[in-house]
């Protein structure tokens, strides 16, 4: 069982990298995270227990919170805050009353694409904005299968701490890699061995009759603009058909269709 610190003080030093907690999101956390509620923390106790540097919970907490905390890494510390303290200390009424600070690793794309299996499937994104979209995403990925998630540069950060929330943990879970600005993602990934598809309303082929590669990557763009014409250049171009003049979905609801159907293809030649 970790030992539990209380924390009398909003401005007790050990508890720094939780203050003003959505000023820092935005700012950046030199190579840290935050994580919040219940049910994330217990996937990243589960899938990285040596990246949680610390947690910080409610006291009336603690008692409901015994067995997460004590699956724990052996001396990770635990701070214990009466919920008025702790709302000082995050600059906002934390509700939920369970924060953890995790540090991030970054993995370069190429090898983590190096590194699955023969039949695997990634999901691609390109220039996702809205951190809601990016937890959705990701949330999809996991619940689908998908082996590893690519993201372009200038999309928003899967670690935000309301995308992790929103992806219910899935940011934590499944694996991905950034792509540095000069990277070209359908290159990387045919250079890899995958066949992309470039998800579009002017798609070349319907979405029902898609027979996915064992080695496939499903790219989705942002909402308005979606995929740029020159990452839809190098892709087999996929659409979804649909009915009283709609041409496109949420790009999370989008992901969720696609993921669904080539998971389930997937299965069926196993």
């Amino acid at each position: 069982m970790a030992q539990v610190h209380p924390v009398t003080e909003p401005d007790d030093p050990r508890i720094e990298g939780y203050r003003e907690v959505r000023e820092r999101d935005l700012a950046g956390r030199e190579g840290l995270f935050v994580a919040e509620g219940r049910v994330v923390l217990e996937k990243a106790v589960r899938a990285i227990p040596d990246r949680i540097v610390s947690v910080l919970v409610a006291e009336k907490r603690l008692d409901s919170l015994a067995d997460v905390i004590a699956n724990l890494a052996p001396g990770t510390p635990v701070y214990a805050a009466s919920q008025t303290v702790m709302d000082r200390i995050v600059g906002f009424p934390i509700h939920r009353g369970i924060l953890a600070l995790g540090r991030r690793v970054a993995v370069p794309a190429k090898r983590l694409l190096a590194g699955l299996p023969p039949e695997a499937l990634v999901v691609g994104l390109v220039g996702i904005a809205n951190h809601d979209n990016m937890g959705g995403l990701f949330r999809n990925a996991a619940a689908f299968g998908a082996d590893a998630v690519l993201i372009d540069a200038g999309s928003c950060d899967p670690l935000y701490r309301k995308a992790i929330r929103v992806s219910v943990g899935a940011a934590l879970t499944v694996p991905f890699a950034r792509l540095a600005p000069d990277e070209d993602m359908a290159e990387v990934l045919a250079a890899a061995g995958f066949e992309v598809l470039g998800l579009t309303p002017r798609g070349e082929v319907e979405l029902s009759e898609l027979e996915p590669a064992p080695r496939t990557a499903a790219l989705f763009g942002a909402e308005g603009p979606g995929l740029p014409e020159a990452v839809m250049a190098r892709a087999r171009t996929v659409r979804l058909q649909m009915a009283g003049g709609f041409d496109s979905l949420n790009v999370a609801t989008t992901s969720g269709i696609v993921l669904h159907h080539i998971s389930a293809r997937r299965n069926s030649r196993t």
